[in-house]
């Protein structure tokens, strides 16, 4: 094994993938009644969700 390669090989697509998801919940976890899961009920919580979601995609 060369110097700075692992045993396991890296599916760079699914890195991309997994990248993309992975700063999409950072950036909805930056509204705090998200991260702190301040509602009780599941639906309230998936539509607060949801306007997060719009939040970051409308202008």
């Amino acid at each position: 094994i060369r110097r700075g390669e692992s045993l396991c090989r890296l599916d760079r697509a699914a890195y991309r993938r997994r990248n993309v998801v992975e700063r999409c919940f950072n950036r909805l976890k930056h509204n705090n009644a998200l991260a702190t899961r301040y509602d009780k009920r599941a639906r309230h919580y998936q539509a607060l969700v949801t306007i997060a979601r719009l939040r970051l995609w409308l202008p």
